[in-house]
């Protein structure tokens, strides 16, 4: 900090000492003499030392002659003082010095221009947005429109913390446009900003048009995931997803929530079999936890892919984690799907067991069509009878039935005929 203060009092040193040479060239301000440029000096010496104390001391030996003092002496004096404090992290002080400085008439152009911007970012690191404004207003004045977008992005942060994000939306979109003329990029900060204005506006297109250039420009992981959330908002799923499968292909999901977010793209997005994929390796790497809703989700990936095994092994675990039998009716219909009757039948048993089902005849009726398949007709029947007691399985448990029994009747039959 200390040398950045030293720094630009020795350029305003250095200026100064210009100005006693042409200031009557170019507007009619005083000179500033010799005497008081020698004593300034001094002071800012003992300051660079580590005296800051003395520094003061001799500025305010300075100040006691201020009757005798023209406005621009008068002017570096404050210029002095509000460096000086600065230095010190005394902003108010500083603020109040420099302020002081442009009140002085009259005073080289040059002077007034640095010292109403330096108030403007002072201002605005102070959280004094109003007196911001009031500086950069005042500023323009001076150096005119052709340097207006010099000033653009702290009169955007201004009116965005201000709330005044209608406003504040022009000069920062000037400011990035001006830095992209020749295909450049403006400060990464800017676009962050523009992108919050636009959210704040509830411009979700245009959050979505500056997230891409942030991703051209900075190429950030966090980039990446958020155009994708923006492209989910906006519909695009196909963006979205495209954006979330290149990001997890640079390495850049790393968070449990992303990949979950992935893992749903995939699933909704009809590629149920890389959804299972990347949660089976997001649950084994410990980057997403082995909950329920994650299990579940994992299930549903595989039985929408065909995976059986891997399907049924999910549901299984999930199952442990649930306290009633949903997730194992579930287990007893793929089985049952994949013609594994002995296995669907221990699972809808299970399934019954726990209690709490939703459609607690569907589990009868899953025994009863795989005892059917096994030609376990006695058993199927019995299942069948016990469906039919329950409303949302009694139709097709009696249709079922009626089935059962003419298989059982026709296999007596053939048994009859070999047997004679």
């Amino acid at each position: 900090m200390r040398k950045l203060i030293t720094a630009l009092a020795l350029v305003v040193l250095a200026q100064a000492n210009m100005q006693i040479l042409h200031a009557q060239e170019t507007k009619r301000v005083p000179a500033l003499r010799e005497q008081v440029y020698s004593q300034l000096a001094r002071a800012q010496e003992l300051a660079d030392n580590g005296d800051v104390t003395a520094g003061l001391a001799a500025l305010k030996n300075v100040e006691s002659k201020l009757s005798s003092m023209n406005s621009y002496e008068r002017a570096m004096l404050w210029n002095f003082y509000g460096y000086m404090y600065y230095g010190k992290d005394q902003l108010a002080e500083a603020i109040q010095y420099f302020a002081k400085v442009v009140d002085e008439d009259p005073i080289p152009d040059a002077l007034k221009q640095n010292t109403l911007f330096s108030l403007a970012q002072l201002a605005l690191g102070q959280g004094d947005y109003a007196a911001t404004l009031e500086y950069l207003d005042r500023w323009q004045q001076v150096v005119g429109d052709d340097q207006a977008q010099k000033a653009d992005v702290l009169r955007a942060q201004a009116l965005y913390q201000k709330g005044d994000y209608q406003r504040a939306l022009k000069p920062i979109q000037r400011a990035i446009a001006s830095a992209e003329e020749n295909g450049g990029a403006g400060d990464e900060n800017w676009y962050v900003l523009q992108r919050a204005i636009h959210y704040e506006l509830e411009q979700t297109a245009a959050v979505a048009t500056v997230l891409e250039k942030m991703i051209k420009h900075f190429n950030k992981p966090e980039y990446w995931v958020q155009l994708a959330g923006v492209y989910g908002q906006l519909g695009n799923d196909e963006q979205q997803l495209a954006m979330l499968e290149a990001a997890y292909q640079q390495g850049f999901l790393t968070k449990g929530q992303d990949l979950q977010m992935l893992v749903q793209s995939y699933f909704f997005g009809g590629i149920p079999y890389k959804a299972g994929k990347v949660m089976e390796q997001a649950l084994a790497e410990g980057k997403l936890e082995a909950d329920l809703r994650n299990l579940k989700l994992l299930a549903q990936s595989w039985i929408a892919a065909r995976e059986t095994d891997r399907a049924v092994a999910a549901l299984e675990q999930a199952a442990e984690l649930s306290n009633d039998g949903e997730l194992d009716a579930q287990r007893a219909q793929v089985l049952l799907n994949a013609e594994r009757y002995p296995q669907a039948i221990a699972a809808a048993e299970t399934a019954l067991a726990k209690g709490n089902l939703e459609k607690p005849g569907t589990m009868h009726l899953v025994i009863g069509m795989a005892e059917l398949e096994q030609e376990n007709y006695n058993p199927a029947l019995q299942a069948f009878a016990k469906a039919k007691a329950f409303d949302d399985a009694r139709k097709a448990a009696a249709q079922w039935e009626r089935y059962a029994t003419s298989e059982k009747e026709q296999a007596e039959r053939i048994k009859q005929l070999q047997a004679s």
